[in-house]
């Protein structure tokens, strides 16, 4: 279900042209030799993108869907929760400079890992929290971190799924980089759909936090 808010932000971006109506999603190529990807679903992908684009080491966020089973499905298709798939973003990053574990402190700290199917206003299968592992290493460390993050929530279960990674489809252009492009919608939906006072009261002074935060 696209909320309201989102709904909004998106007619804004139509309004000024920004929207091609015929765009579907596109398989993403790998990375190019020496940088490693992490895949991560928090809710919308708009917002999962600025933190980990100002965490040094990474070399680009791509916003996209995956874990579903419709190839090069449009945003229209995957925000009706018809294809399995969820709002995600790709993170190619440099091992050298960043680790996964590093990665996965970011992710936490942006997302609601207490709601099932629901990130903030957005709800759906299609906002789940998921964290999608190419490797066995990466399987490893992300469920010790959710092991740790569920000691920090105690008795409240945390729900964020741990899936194999499987393709990963690159949504439609004009959602990459949206915050950049579209700073006011951006401001207005992600105000509205209370994400920051929502990681506040989970998260405290770490919430929305990069590395050595």
């Amino acid at each position: 279900m696209r909320t309201e808010f989102r709904a909004v932000a998106v007619a804004i971006t139509l309004a000024i042209g920004m929207i091609g109506t015929a765009q579907a999603s596109e398989l993403q190529p790998p990375p190019a030799s020496g940088l490693k990807v992490a895949t991560f679903a928090g809710g919308c992908f708009w917002c999962m993108e600025p933190p980990f684009d100002s965490t040094p080491g990474v070399v680009a966020t791509i916003s996209g869907y995956t874990g579903g089973t419709v190839a090069n499905a449009s945003y229209e298709q995957v925000s009706s929760g018809s294809t399995g798939h969820a709002e995600a973003v790709q993170i190619v990053y440099d091992p050298a400079k960043v680790t996964y574990q590093q990665l996965l402190y970011v992710y936490w700290r942006n997302v609601d890992p207490l709601t099932r199917d629901r990130q903030f206003c957005d709800g759906g299968t299609q906002y789940r929290t998921a964290i999608f592992t190419s490797d066995a290493e990466q399987r490893r460390d992300a469920e010790a971190s959710r092991a740790d993050v569920q000691k920090r929530f105690g008795d409240k279960p945390v729900v964020t799924q741990i899936a194999d990674a499987g393709p990963f489809f690159r949504a439609e252009e004009y959602h990459q980089d949206y915050y950049k492009k579209n700073p006011t919608s951006y401001r207005f939906y992600r105000f509205n759909c209370g994400r920051d006072a929502r990681l506040k009261q989970l998260w405290g002074d770490e919430a929305g936090g990069g590395v050595g935060h």
